[in-house]
Order: structure tokens, then sequence, then C-alpha cells
């Protein structure tokens, strides 16, 4: 049978089948919600010492770079790496123990040192070592004995490759020609040798955006129901992939996965790891397992078996204590979907399926002893067991929670039975005729160029408001938006419409604002999602300057602007690789410029309130020598308004409005729509 699979793949790849995942794929994915990583190669056999000493810096699967190791010296390590104690179905049923649903093992990593037979390298662990063994065939077979999707992590920087970028600290090097070459060859393989793989995690490296469309295209080319990570770059994913053990403060509207270690410090063996207590740890586990599915995500929990391929008892005990957990209360999580709600709360988290909400006690236990939230068009039917009382006032349901239940060392789940299926609840409803990007509900996907150069993007805006009847609307927006096609949602009906030049022209004056002097700071490290971290200002008289730098280097400028009134100005804004403006504090812009763009202008319209503002913006570089900026008034701050008549009239209590880009280039790239408002028509009664 494998070998027919094998035969299929290669047929269709030199067929070149443009092949797709489809939607059943794509679930059956997302519904693992828990896979175990395992991260084992030659580090593995160091354990994060190198001569004798403990390597603190950086992760210890990197040691050849932290520690430095010189490259021969590392690579004879591969004569003694022998790691008779590594099997497969032990591992594949610790798996099944701990609730996983799927298993994914390092292929390869940055050290370059493959954990399968392969003709495009000896440097590999059946020819280079004394084992003389398989490592990827022996996990497929062992998780399709036992019943688990198996998947493949794949580093796209090899340190080995002779003819690949050299090896740097950051790990985000360009991909050479002949590296992707490489890389190809080795994808080929491993996806014709080693039956189905449910999905290609893909790290590190930096590639074009012709280098990742080309794997993304060849992956599915070759097996098409394989989900490929985020972090192949450049927005070609079917899934993508936070930074480690970093959560999303907010559910996105595309699959994603949290990747978890067991310790922050590490995802390869360390043996001199300080380990503390298993309980407490699983504890901690679970709650980031509720935290990722409460946001919709997948779950990936990480264990690095030691050099000899035993898995660390520790480790192991947590394993379990997650998957007694998941024995227990796995309902709440499997098959579930994320929390309706739009905010978090310091209690816990939620998920739902069908009429059933899920509380999970994973927070603080509130002082008022009180759980309450609103589920607006439901009734409660009833509530489990007897740890809390529940009680329904109009929309609002409370319950009354024992301290006890969050001082145990296992967390509680509650469950609520409604009167009809959950479904996302929506955004607080408001009152204000002018809907802008402050008071939306925006929708959020995760966009990026490689591991450094990516943030939760802003793929749309969405607004629940009060209003009987609805007819008219007008499109608010600058000569920056005109031509564009966007989708504006009202209610449940999607309407296309360009934005043209508009009936009506209005002028957008800064009206008697006084602007102080221009500040910069930098150099500042840092991946674009991070936060700003400003240190000193200095004072600037170039708006429009260029500044020497080098790549992983951003700058910030600031200005400070007092207004007489709370208003919108419009100004001018320049930068390179990608850019982020805050308002007192706020950030209210964020996008990355296309790929290698070295400056791009743009028009923003920015909230003022009365009295003395502060602007900071960002600007982002990740790859370039030399940046160029602008800040400074719009010369021309022309805004038009285009007027919406519906096809007919709604009514009711309120109304839902949502826009987005008409078919995007992609659709986790920034919609960049954050100058436009809507402002709604009352209708005469």
């Amino acid at each position: 049978m494998k070998k027919l699979v094998s035969l299929l793949c290669l047929l269709l790849a030199a067929l070149g089948t443009q092949a797709r995942h489809d939607t059943q794929a794509l679930r059956q994915w997302q519904d693992n919600k828990c896979s175990m990583f395992i991260h084992f190669g030659l580090y593995s056999r160091l354990g994060g010492v190198w001569k004798g000493k403990p390597v603190t810096q950086g992760y210890s699967e990197q040691i050849m770079a932290f520690a430095p190791i010189p490259k021969g010296e590392y690579e004879t390590l591969a004569g003694t790496f022998d790691p008779t104690q590594f099997n497969a179905d032990s591992i594949a049923a610790l798996a099944r123990r701990a609730g996983m649903r799927s298993v994914i093992l390092t292929s390869k990593h940055h050290d370059g040192f493959c954990l399968f037979r392969t003709s495009t390298t000896g440097y590999n662990l059946y020819d280079a070592s004394p084992c003389r063994r398989d490592l990827v065939k022996e996990m497929s077979e062992a998780c399709h004995r036992a019943g688990l999707n198996f998947g493949l992590y794949f580093s796209l920087i090899d340190w080995h490759f002779p003819y690949a970028s050299p090896m740097s600290p950051h790990n985000a090097d360009f991909i050479t020609p002949k590296h992707h070459e490489y890389t190809k060859a080795q994808l080929k393989e491993l996806l014709t040798d080693y039956g189905p793989i449910s999905e290609l995690w893909f790290d590190m490296g930096s590639n074009t955006p012709e280098q990742s469309r080309e794997l993304y295209e060849l992956v599915h080319r070759l097996q098409p129901d394989c989900m490929v990570s985020g972090r192949l770059g450049n927005d070609r994913y079917d899934f993508c992939v936070m930074g480690d053990n970093q959560y999303p403060d907010a559910t996105l509207q595309t699959p994603w996965q949290t990747c978890v270690s067991m310790f922050n410090e590490t995802w390869g063996y360390r043996s001199w790891q300080e380990r503390g207590d298993a309980e407490e740890k699983a504890k901690e586990k679970i709650r980031n397992l509720i935290n990722t599915v409460s946001h919709g995500g997948n779950f990936l929990l990480n264990i690095g078996p030691d050099g000899e391929g035993n898995v660390i008892p520790f480790e192991k005990e947590v394993m379990e204590n997650v998957g007694n957990w998941l024995e227990r209360y796995g309902y709440a999580v499997y098959g579930s979907s994320p929390s309706p709600f739009r905010t978090d709360f310091g209690w816990g988290a939620a998920t739902r399926n069908g009429r059933n909400l899920y509380l999970f006690l994973s927070g603080k236990y509130p002082e008022s002893g009180k759980i309450a939230f609103d589920m607006p068009g439901y009734i409660l039917k009833k509530g489990d067991g007897k740890m809390a009382t529940y009680l329904q006032y109009g929309e609002r349901i409370e319950l009354t929670v024992p301290a006890s239940a969050y001082k145990d060392r296992m967390v509680h789940v509650l469950t609520l039975e409604f009167d009809k299926e959950i479904a996302p609840l929506p955004g607080k409803s408001g009152k204000s005729l002018i809907l802008t990007s402050q008071n939306a509900v925006p929708l959020h996907s995760y966009s990026c160029f490689d591991y450094y150069t990516n943030y939760k993007s802003t793929t749309g805006y969405s607004w629940n408001f009060e209003q009987i009847l609805l007819k008219q609307l007008d499109l608010i927006y600058t000569q920056q938006e005109t031509g564009r096609t966007i989708d504006l949602t009202v209610d449940d009906k999607t309407y296309t419409l360009t934005l043209d030049g508009g009936k009506q022209q209005e002028t957008a004056p800064l009206s008697g604002t006084e602007w102080g002097d221009l500040y910069l700071c930098g150099p500042e490290g840092g991946s674009f999602s991070s936060p700003a971290r400003l240190k000193k200002w200095e004072k600037t008289t170039e708006r429009n300057g260029t500044i020497v730098c080098k790549p992983f280097e951003s700058y910030y400028l600031m200005q400070e602007i007092e207004s007489p009134r709370a208003q919108r100005i419009m100004v001018e804004i320049g930068a390179g690789n990608g850019v982020e403006v805050y308002v007192n504090g706020e950030s209210v812009i964020k996008h990355l410029n296309p790929y290698r763009c070295t400056f791009r202008k743009e028009v923003a319209v920015l909230p003022l309130k009365k009295g003395n503002n502060r602007i900071v913006v960002r600007l982002y570089n990740r790859f370039e020598n030399r940046m160029e900026y602008l800040f400074r008034p719009a010369e021309n701050p022309v805004i038009f308004r285009k007027e919406v008549t519906l096809p007919e009239m709604l009514n009711g209590k309120s109304h839902t409005v949502t826009i987005r880009p008409h078919n995007p280039d992609s659709p986790h790239a920034d919609a960049e729509l954050s100058n436009l408002r809507i402002r709604l028509r009352r209708i005469a009664m």
C-alpha cells in the first residue's frame, strides 16, 4: 500500500497536478486540537553541554550556534550518536495516553542533520551514525499503528549544507538558489517515502515570495491534504503558527496553532534543566491548552528525548497528567469551537459545542465569588453538577462558584446548556452614527514574511449597532482608498462596492492643532510582533529623512500635537518594510509593506483627543541597510463620501456591518482600511 501511495504521489508530481487540500482535510487538522511535538536530533547527544560546561544562551537544539561549536567538531558527533532507546511505538503510546491526536517529529533541525535516510546527503542518522536507523520511517509507522496523524518539522535553514547562507544567531537567513533546490529534493523524499503526512511544520529562514509559493505548491502537489505551517513565510500557509510559547489575545479568523515547550528556555534536551513539580507543570500546560482552544487554535506540546532516545521521566509524567485531565474534560476540548465572547475573562475561558457552553475555571477566583456574562438571545436550560449555582436575569447569566473550585490542583470545567445552538456573539451594540476602526470589532488573521516579520493582521472590521431602520449610509475615505473594491456586509447580505471619487468632497484641516518638535529613537531590535521598547529620544529637524541602519534595526518617530478639541487629522507617513502608528499609547495602524519595499508613503487619518496627544510611529526594518522615513501634515487633506442605498429597508433592534477587501491577494494581509468610516443615516419616522 505504501509503495502505491509513493507511486501515486510521484505521478501527480510528474503531471504537475495543482492539487489542493479539501475542507474535510482542514477540518480534520483543526479537530486534532492537541498534538505532540518531538525535538530530537544530533544536538540531543550534547544535552546543552559543551566541553563540560552548560551553554546557557539560546535553545539547546541550537547549541552549535550558541556554544559556539566549529562545524567540523560538531559534525564528528554523528559518529557517536547511537540513540538505542528511541522507541517509536512507546512514544506513540505516550501520545495516546496524553490525549494527543497527532505527532510532529523534527526530520531536520537547523544543524542540517537528518533523522531520515536521504540520497541528498550522507549527513543523516542512517549513513553517518552507528545505529543505521531511519527514525522518520519508524515514527510514521508507529503513529499509523497507534491511529495517530503524523507530521514533520523541517528547518528551512541548514548549517551543514555548503551552499546555504552562513550560520547566524537570528536564524532568519536568506535561502540561496542552491539551498532552495536542496530543500525541494528533501521534501520530495519526505512526501513520497513515508506515507500520509498530516502537516509540514516549516521553521525559520527567509524565503522570497516565489520560494514560499514554490514550496507550498510542491507540498500540495505531492500530498494535497498535508497542512502547511505559516513559517513557510510570505503568507503561504494553511495554518499560521504563533511565536514560540506565544498566544494571541483574540480569536483569529484563520486556522492557527501555538507551539509550547515544557520550559521556555529550550525545546531540545537539556541535561541540567531545573524541572520542578510535574503536577504544577501539567496544570500550567493545561492552562496553555485552554487558552489556545478557547481562542480557536490547536495546541502543540513538546518533549525533548535525551541523547539515548529516552523520554525524560518528568516530561512523561507531565504528558500523562495532561492526558488524565483530557480524559475527564476532553468533551470541552475535542470538537469544540472557540469562545462565543468577544472579550476575555479574568476567571477563566470558554468553548462551545452545539447548545453547550463550557466554562474553564482556569483564571483567578473572582473576589465577588460570582462569574457573570451576557448571552443575548439565549435561554439557560440547565447547569451541571453541584460546583456552582446558576441564575439568569434577562441577558445576564450569573454563577456563584465556591473558592474551593479554584484551589484544587485540577482545572475544573462547568457545562451550561442553552435553548439553541450557540454562535459567536455580536460585539457590544453602540449608538454612534459614525462607525470607525476605533469603535469596531477588528477581524484578525496572521501575516508574515518570516519568523521575525509576523504579526496579528487586521483583515476587516465589524460593528454591531442599535438602529430600528436602516436604508442608507455613507462611506467616508481618503484619496488613498479611491479605486479600491470592498465587500460591505449588512446583516447577512454582502454588497461589492468600488470606492470612486464620491459625490462630494470635504476637507480635513488640522483645525487649530499645534505641532511640537519631532523626535527619533533607535535603533531598536525585535520582531514586528514585539511591543515598542522606547529608550532615548533625540530631536530631529528632518520630517523626510534617511537613516543608515542594519537589518533587524528599527526606529521610532515621536510627535506631540496639541488639539483644541477631539478631532481627526490627516497626516502623511512613509516607511520601509513595515509601519505601526500609536496614538496616545494605542496602536491604530499596523501593517507590513510589500516584500523588500524600501519606501512607501501613505495617508493616515488619526483620532486626536482634546489637549496633548502623542503620536509614535514605528519604522520597521527587517532586510535593509538604509531606511527612508516621512511624517508630516497631509499636503492635500481631502476626504470623499460615497452614498450607499441598500436595495431594501432593514428593520430590527440592531444590525451588524462588516467591511473587508474584495478578493485580496492574500486573505491574511492587513486590509489597510483604518481610514474608512461609515456614517449611518437616521430615517425620519
